[in-house]
């Protein structure tokens, strides 16, 4: 397998991850907004924080960006990722910012 195919690969599996995330992380909104706090908000929040983790051991890079690195020059935000570059180079700050909404939103929710 060449490298372009390696980075296909690569850039599939990240997108795929992404979308994931972006159900996990809505579902979470979505959740605490209607005040429907399930077992399911807190798998959400137990997901994001593994995440949040992964990204920390990674100092804040996805570990499929450095593996995706081997395979390409670019530096593009999105080089790794199907995304438009807009996306990919703000992606951690608009999620954590929903995500942290979200977190809000369930705190008042809690203590309400």
């Amino acid at each position: 397998m060449n490298g372009a195919t390696k980075l296909i690969l690569i850039k599939s599996l990240h997108t795929l991850i992404w979308v994931f995330y972006n159900v996990v992380i809505f579902y979470l909104l979505y959740a605490v907004v209607v005040d429907s706090i399930d077992k399911w908000v807190w798998i959400c929040i137990g997901l994001i924080v593994f995440e949040g983790v992964v990204l920390a051991l990674f100092k804040l890079r996805c570990p499929l960006t450095i593996v995706a690195e081997k395979y390409s020059d670019s530096q593009k935000a999105n080089f790794d990722i199907y995304l438009p570059n807009w996306l990919a180079k703000y992606n951690k700050e608009i999620y954590t910012t929903i995500f942290l909404i979200a977190v809000l939103i369930l705190v008042y929710r809690m203590f309400d």
